[in-house]
Parts: structure tokens; sequence; C-alpha cells
């Protein structure tokens, strides 16, 4: 019955895999993809020893240099002269003062929680003999009275408390078994055999997958760390160790302690179902200098076996390292055994162990070199497989009919046979009984003795309550004081309980206050979602915008080229018209100058006639003169000779011919001036004639300036009407503004191109045009009908300013017309009253001959042939008079005739080119209303495209969302305000309080002024 021990267990009747067969490959196992994938490193440890008491007696320098802070290890070696260091990185670095404890929690612990998870892990430490790694895995001592580890307990026993800590948290159904065995000289021997001469060797086999077993070894199912304690005591003890020079108790063997868990779990689908993990702790003899450690004979071959075993182990370090096609597991049973470790599915820790001694400076190197190497080794680990409880059962029951017939053969054997280990516990429990009952026995004798001793105390006890009594009243005296201390110790109480309030308090309001912005904080995390969708709707949305609006770009562009079409044929219409207007007005232009030419030689042509004439009279006046003079010369002295009355008849006679000479000499002046003031009057009516030409003209020209200013306002307004417009599109879609903007210019540049060989008024005005079309869209086209209604209005206006130039020029004519015949009759009145003077004269003449009659009787024939001749030369003279004025008048007439035809030929040129002109505006008119039809029609199809795409197809974003909230901001103040006040003041008031119930007679109420003082001290303490 050596295993009816084996089989007690925890949980009910759940029982572990059969123990037949050592499994050290996780191929049932489950992968994890990353980890499968990519592989895992193996974590690599490094453990420094500090230096032994002979090295530091010996003081024996270190050539080593632990950094945990940067896990890194520095190596100094001294070759000649020089020093030369060496850093190796590993995953963690524990230097010569690291505890056990440390070192576990660091590294091992993660360790047992994956094992516990399903992950097969081995830990194995690695190094020269006496490094400790021993030390490391196993450790020394035990646990203590309290139920705690000693600061030296290893790995192992930590790992195995650990292990079931956990499990009874969980409160887990489990079972545990563990394997022990030992590697020495290449032979595996089992360390839990039953005795020492039941032991025998192991062999390793291999399944069909390359899983490496041992059949027929010993599987211990443990319920308890303690069991499991036990069991390593009776493994150690069992191992194969020796003392060295270099180590007192030096491990000949290589060790491997195996912790099997198998947990059951139940499914969502309430199956059950085993999750198995398995923890492997390795404990590696350490490589030796057989001149070092004085190995001989016997203890020399342990030591080459130990290092051949090693050095294989670092060969296959550095094949997997290499990637080497083959790796040499098979050269030694010990990287057999730790083949799924090393590059395998199991998870690897190697705790690689120093010494800090220079003497050991080679084969520390040998160690870093290898743990360094091992670092880039990578496992491919995987979860094992879950086995349900079916399976479990039907290995059990193979195993339970193995168990049956050894218990049969062994119980046909004489007498009663149960475990050694049963027998060895319940011997052991017998002698601690006999033990107990004879300590039991003294200290029941111990009693006794104590019982007469109390009696004898309790006399002595009497007297002492007489002394106790009398020192009671001292004591209540005592007590007083006390009493009063005691008040001074409630009053400091309650002022801290005071304190304490008002501390809660600000507790309090500050946990509602972080509340609140908690709160708000989650109503800020929703707004910003909403946001942040309200956001990717929107860019939606601007997406289909941005379609529609390339496509309206595109059909805007069309209706632009059949715009500009239009443009540019009524452009060419209008340049025809102007050219043909031009022409007119050319000629209109030559013909009027001509006509003034003409005009002006007529005028110069009557100047010269009445030059000619007023320079005849003058002649014909002098001649007159002389011819009277001589004749009143001839009479004179005829006459002087006779009485004095006819000397005063004669005198009066001659003033009075020489008042009409005077008047007729003023009348010829007269005349002059009158004659100078006609032809000044035909000048300048000649002169406004011009000027009113030249008037048409300008009105002509500033019809078109008026005309090109209209213009000018029209395209102001249309730009106007862009802006907003532009302005209102940036709101939607800056890069169609932008490339509106630039279509714009390029309509502008090239219109401006077409139109720079035009006349420059008429280029304003299509210029000016073009851009109100290029720029206009839809809005604004009532405006434009405005001004083509002002530009018509304009050219009424110019029309009818143009029928007044020539009802002026009529008038004028008429004017001139009017102050030619009166010249005429001027000039006739004149003549008629020269000739009346002229017969007057005559007649006082023939009144002073009839009155001299008597007087010239003696001279008659004399004075008679003198007055005959007079008179003849003066009917000379008056009739040369008569004919000259009769030619200048005739003259005169020729001259206001042609005048008169030139003016009637200017008036009638003047209605010819009118009609010219109003044809010509009339074919413009026509076209501008025929190209206003046209662009009104081609406007209204761009505003329906526009209100399309704009208005009915462009999408804008009239979903509701919420808008966020604005977040309130907690100031300063408000923060401050739910600091409690300090101490010294929450105190001041405190003990105004108490001061005022005490006045108030209230005797609950604590003296402050007796305490206060006390109080104060105690506080600041």
């Amino acid at each position: 019955m050596d295993n009816t021990k084996s089989y007690q267990q925890r949980r009910g009747s759940f029982v572990p895999l059969s123990p037949t067969q050592m499994l050290w490959s996780s191929e049932n196992g489950t992968s994890n993809k990353d980890d499968k994938e990519k592989g895992v490193n193996v974590q690599v440890v490094l453990r420094c020893r500090p230096l032994s008491d002979d090295d530091v007696r010996a003081k024996t320098p270190a050539a080593v240099t632990c950094n945990e802070d940067k896990q890194e290890v520095i190596v100094t070696q001294n070759t000649g002269n020089k020093q030369s260091d060496k850093t190796f990185c590993f995953d963690k670095v524990f230097g010569p003062g690291t505890k056990q404890k440390d070192l576990y929690d660091q590294v091992v612990a993660p360790i047992v929680k994956e094992a516990l998870e399903g992950y097969n892990w081995t830990i194995f430490a690695y190094g020269q003999t006496g490094t400790g790694k021993t030390y490391t895995m196993e450790g020394e001592g035990g646990k203590t009275k309290n139920g705690e580890f000693h600061e030296d307990v290893g790995v192992i026993p930590r790992a195995v408390e650990q292990l079931f800590n956990i499990l009874e948290a969980q409160n887990a159904d489990y079972s545990m078994k563990v394997t022990y065995i030992e590697l020495y000289n290449e032979e595996i021997t089992d360390l839990l055999a039953p005795d020492e001469k039941s032991k025998k060797h192991i062999s390793l086999m291999e399944d069909g997958k390359g899983a490496v077993f041992m059949r027929g070894l010993e599987e211990e199912l443990v319920s308890s760390a303690d069991e499991i304690y036990r069991i390593l005591e009776k493994g150690s003890s069992r191992k194969h160790t020796a003392e060295t020079l270099i180590n007192t108790q030096s491990n000949r063997s290589h060790s491997l302690f195996t912790i099997t868990i198998q947990i059951k779990e139940n499914t969502s689908d309430g199956v059950e179902i085993i999750k198995c993990g398995k923890l492997n702790l390795v404990d590696l003899a350490g490589s030796e200098n057989i001149l070092r450690s004085g190995a001989r004979e016997g203890r020399a071959r342990e030591a080459g076996e130990i290092n051949k075993s090693l050095l294989t182990l670092g060969r296959v370090i550095n094949a997997l390292v290499d990637h080497s096609g083959h790796v040499p597991y098979r050269d030694s049973k010990l990287t057999r055994l730790l083949r799924d470790s090393l590059g395998g599915k199991t998870k690897t820790c190697i705790i690689a162990t120093v010494s800090l001694s220079i003497h050991s400076l080679e084969e520390t190197q040998n160690t870093l070199d290898y743990a360094y190497r091992a670092k880039s080794i990578k496992n491919r680990p995987e979860v094992n497989h879950k086995a349900t409880k079916s399976v479990v059962v039907k290995e059990l029951y193979t195993e339970i009919n193995s168990l049956k017939q050894e218990l049969h053969a062994t119980r046909e054997k004489n007498g009663i046979y149960i475990p050694h280990d049963r027998y060895l516990s319940e011997e052991a429990a017998k002698k601690e009984m006999a033990e107990k009952l004879e300590l039991k026995s003294k200290e029941l004798l111990n009693l006794q003795e104590l019982f007469f001793y109390q009696q004898k105390l309790t006399t002595e006890l009497s007297q002492q309550l007489e002394n106790t009594q009398r020192e009671l009243q001292e004591s209540k005296k005592d007590v007083t004081g006390l009493n009063h201390k005691l008040k001074q110790a409630n009053a400091m109480i309650k002022e801290k309980e005071n304190l304490i309030l008002n501390l809660l308090g600000s507790e309090k309001t500050l946990t509602e206050r972080a509340v609140e912005l908690h709160s708000e904080l989650e109503n800020a995390t929703s707004e910003v979602s909403g946001l942040f969708a309200k956001i990717e709707h929107k860019n939606h949305i601007e997406e289909g915008n941005k379609m529609l609006i390339r496509s309206f770009q595109t059909l805007l562009a069309q209706h632009l080229d059949v715009l500009h079409q239009i443009i540019v044929s009524s452009v060419a219409h209008q340049e025809q018209q102007l050219n043909a207007i031009e022409e007119h007005m050319k000629s209109f232009l030559n013909e009027q100058d001509k006509a003034n030419e003409e005009l002006q030689m007529r005028v110069k042509k009557v100047k010269d006639v009445f030059t000619g004439g007023i320079q005849s009279l003058a002649e014909l006046a002098t001649e007159f003169s002389g011819h009277s003079k001589t004749a009143f010369d001839n009479i004179n002295s005829e006459v002087v000779e006779h009485s004095s009355a006819l000397t005063e008849l004669i005198r009066g006679a001659s003033v009075k011919v020489g008042d009409i000479l005077v008047d007729l000499h003023s009348n010829l002046n007269e005349q002059e001036q009158s004659i100078s003031s006609f032809w000044q009057r035909q000048h300048e009516s000649q002169l406004r004639a011009y000027q009113t030409t030249q008037s048409a003209s300008s009105i002509t020209v500033n019809f078109f300036k008026t005309l090109s200013k209209d213009i000018f306002t029209v395209i102001q307004t249309v730009e106007e009407a862009r802006t907003i417009y532009d302005q209102k599109l940036s709101e939607f879609k800056k890069k169609f503004e932008d490339y509106a903007d630039a279509e714009d210019k390029q309509l502008l540049d090239k219109m401006a191109e077409l139109l720079a060989n035009s006349n420059t008024k008429k280029k304003q005005m299509v210029q000016t045009e073009l851009d109100d079309i290029s720029g206009y869209i839809g809005s604004k086209t009532y405006t434009l009908h405005n001004k083509m209604s002002n530009m018509h209005a304009l050219t009424s206006s110019t029309e009818d300013e143009f029928t007044s130039f020539v009802g002026k020029i009529k008038k004028h004519y008429d004017e001139d017309e009017n102050s030619i015949q009166n010249g005429k009759i001027g000039l006739t009145s004149m003549l008629q009253s020269w000739i009346t003077k002229a017969r007057m004269g005559d007649q006082h003449w023939r009144q002073v001959q009839e009155s001299l009659s008597g007087l010239q009787k003696r001279h008659i024939e004399s004075v008679d042939s003198k007055i005959k001749g007079a008179l003849e030369t003066n009917q000379t003279v008056y009739t040369r008079f008569s004919s000259m004025a009769s030619s200048t008048l005739e003259e005169v007439d020729i001259a206001q005739s042609g005048s008169l035809t030139s003016i009637e030929y200017l008036l009638r040129f003047n209605h010819e080119e009118n009609e010219g002109i109003n044809s010509l505006t009339r074919i413009s008119r026509d076209a501008m209303k025929v190209m206003e039809t046209a662009h009104s029609d081609k406007i209204t199809e761009i505003t329906k495209d526009v209100e399309k795409c704009l208005i009915n197809d462009y999408k804008v974003d009239d979903s509701v969302f919420s808008t966020p909230n604005i977040c309130k901001k907690s100031n300063k103040v408000n923060t401050e305000e739910f600091k409690t006040p300090p101490f010294e003041v929450l105190m001041d008031a405190f003990r105004k309080a108490q001061s005022e119930k005490q006045e108030n007679g209230d005797l609950n109420a604590i003296s402050i002024g007796a305490t206060n003082g006390s109080y104060s001290r105690a506080y600041s303490t």
C-alpha cells in the first residue's frame, strides 16, 4: 500500500491525469497567435554573489560591477598596463546585496501566476560552482514561529507557498503533483523512490511528435505546502554532493523539480474542463576548474561529466542563436530534458550566477557570454489544452485498475504492510505523545507547588490590602489633580473634534464638487461625440455640394460662352454703326466748315462793297465840296463888289449851306457807322451759327460721354452686386469663389483685348457692358434694365437737343434776315433823307436866288453862268451819288441773297444730317433692344440654373444636432471657498463660543482660560 497516501486530495473526488507518462512538451497546447508567430525571448537574469569571507580577508579585488538601475554588468580586466571594460545587458541585474525575497518578487512571482494560467515555465540556475545556484533555488532555513519564511529561503519554497496561496484565495478545485529527478553522470534517477534500494535508472523516451517523457517516474500528489517541503527535504538528502576546495557542499549532479497543477473550471455551457500548468525548477551543477576545485579520481570524473553536459548546453545555445540547421540536443540528456525549454513551447527564465572575485574572472566571462547569447533564443509558448472531465475519468479508470493489481499482489504476502513513510510518521507521533505525557506530569507538579504558593500569597495580600486602603486616600488626592488634567484633556479633545468636523465638512464639499465635475465631464464627452458626428455629416454634405458646384461651373461656363458670342456680335455691329456715324459726322463737319467759309467770304464781300461805296461817297462829297467852294469863291469875288446888304444875305446863306454840308457829312458818318454795325451784326450772326454748330458737336460728344458715364455707373452697380454675391458664396465654398474670380478676370482680359482697337467712348461702353454681363448673376437684372432705359432716355434727350439746335439755327437765320432787311430799310431811309436835304438846299438856294435877283441884275450874266455851272456840277455829283447808292444797294441785295442761300443750305444740310443720325441711332437702338432681349433671356436661363443648382440642388446642413454647452469653469475664488479655514481661526472661534457658554452658566462648557496655556503647549508639541 505504498501509494494509498498519494491519492488523498482536496475538493471532492477530483483526481489527476495518469502519472504513467511525464510529458516535457506542450504539444497539446493552444497557441497564442502573436507569441507563436513572433516568439518570446528567453528571460535572462543575472545575480552576483558577494565575496566570500576568505576573499574579504585576503582583500581580493572585485572584477565585476553591477548597475541595477541600467540593468547591466561591467567586467573589468587588466591586460598589461591597460584596463578594458566589457558591458553586458540583461533583463534584470541583482547585485551582491540583493535579498532572496527581492529576486523572487521581481522575477519568479509573475512566472508562477502565468503557470496557473496554463503555461509551461522552466527556471534554471546556470553558473560556475560556488556562485550560489543552489542557494538561489533552494536557499537555507525554513519558516519561523510566526509562519513567515526565513530571509534566506530560495525560489522553490517561495513558489510553492505562492501557488497554494493563490489557489486557496481563488477557492479553486485543483490537484497538484510533483516529481523530483537527478541527472548524475548522464544517468537519470528518481529522488522520490520509496527507498534507496528501489531507486532505478530511468530512460528518456520520445513520442511520435518529438516530445520527451520518462516512463515509471514517481509522481507525488500533494495537497499542502508542507508536503512539498518534506518531499524537497527527502529528495535533497538523496542528491550527490561533495566538498571541494571551492565549495563545502557542492552539487555533483543536476536536479529537476517539476510541479504540475490541474485546475477544474466550468464553461458557460456547464461543461467541466481541466486547465493544466507546469513549473520546472532546475538546479544545475556548476562548471568547475579541476585544478582549483582539487577534484581527484571519482570527483574528477564527476566534474568531467558535469562540464561535458554544460558544454553541450552551451553548444545548443550557440546553435539556437546562430539559427543553425542542426541543434545538438541528443548529445546530452540534460539538453534532451531542456529541449522544450530552449527553442520549444515552454517559457524559460535563466538565472545566471557569477562571483565578484577576480580569481573567477575567466569562468565569469564564460557564464556572461553564454547568458548574453541565450537572450536571443526565441521560444514559441503555447497555452496547454484544457481537457474535458470524460477524458480525465477514462484515464483514471485505467490507473485504478493498475493500482488494484499492485495492491492485490501486496496483500498476498504475510504480515501487515503499510507504507514506510506512514510507519515512520506513526512512530514519530507515538514518541511525540510520550514526550507530551511526561511534560504534562511535570506541569501538574508545578501547578501543585503553585497552589501552596498562592495560599501564602493571599495572606500577604490581605496585609497589603490595608496598606492599599491607606494609599487609596492618598490616591484620591491625586485623582483630584488628575480630574483637573482630565478636563484639560477633554478641552483638547473637543477642540480637535471641532477641527475634525470642519475638515470633514470641507472633504464632503470637495467630494460633492468632484461628483459634479465628473458628471459635467461625462456630458462634455457626449457633446464632443455629437459634435464629431455633426462634423462628419457636414463633411459628407460638403462633398456632394462640391460635385454640384463643379457641374454648375461647367454649365455656367457654357452660358457665359454663349453670352460672349452675343456680346461679340453686338460689339461688331455697334462698331459698324459707330463707324457710319463717324463718317456722317466727318462729312457733316466738312460741309459745315465749307458753308461757314463761303458765308465768311460773302460777309467779307459785303463788307468790301460797303467800304467801297462809303469811299466813293466820301470822294463825291469831297469833289462836291471842292466844286462848291470854287463856285462860292467866284460868287464871293463877284458879290464883294456889291452892296453891304447883299453881303449879309450871302453870309446868312453861306451859314445855312455850311449847316447843310455839316449835316450831310454827319449823315454820311452815321451811314458809315450803320454799315459797320450791320457788318458786325452779320459777323456775329455767322459766328453765332458757327458756335451753334460747335455746340451741336459738343452736345453729340457730351451725349456719348454721358452715355459712357451711365454705362460706368452700370458697371459699378454690377460690380457691387458681384461683390455681394461673392461674399455670399464665400460662406459655402472658398474654392468655387477663387475659380469664379479667375474666370471673371480671364473674361475681362479677353474682352479688353477684343475692344482694344474700337472707339474709346464706345470701347468704355462695351467694356463696361461686358464686365457687367460677366459678373452679373440673376439678382441685378432689374438695375440693368433701368440703366438701359436711362440710356434710351439720354438718346431721346440728345435727339431733342439736336432738334432744338436746328430750331436755334433757323431762329438765328430769321434774326439775320430781319437784321439785313432792317439794314436795307435804314440805308434807304438815310438816302431819302439825304435827297430831301439836298432838295431843301436847292429850295433854299432858289429862295436866295429870288431874294438876290434884284441885286444880281448887274451881274446876272456872270453870276447866272457861275450858278448854272455850279448847279450842273451839283447835278452831276447828285447823279453820280444816286447811281453809286443804287449800285451799292444792289450789291448788298446780292450779298444778302447769297448769305441767305448759304444759310438755307446749312439748314437743309443740318436737317439731312439729323435724319441720318436719327436713322443710325434707330438702328443702334433696335440692335441694342435685340441684344437686350437675348441677354435677358440668357440671364433668365442662367438665373434658373443658379436657382436649380444653388437653391434647389444645393444641400444645406439642416440636420438638428445639439450644440455643445459651454462648460462652466470654476474660478479660483469658488475653489478657495472649499478650503478649510486656518486652524488658528477655528480655534479662536471655538474658544470664543466656549467662553460665551461659560459666561451664560453652561456647566458643560470647559474653562478655556485654565486649559489654554497647557493646550497650546500640547498642540505645538
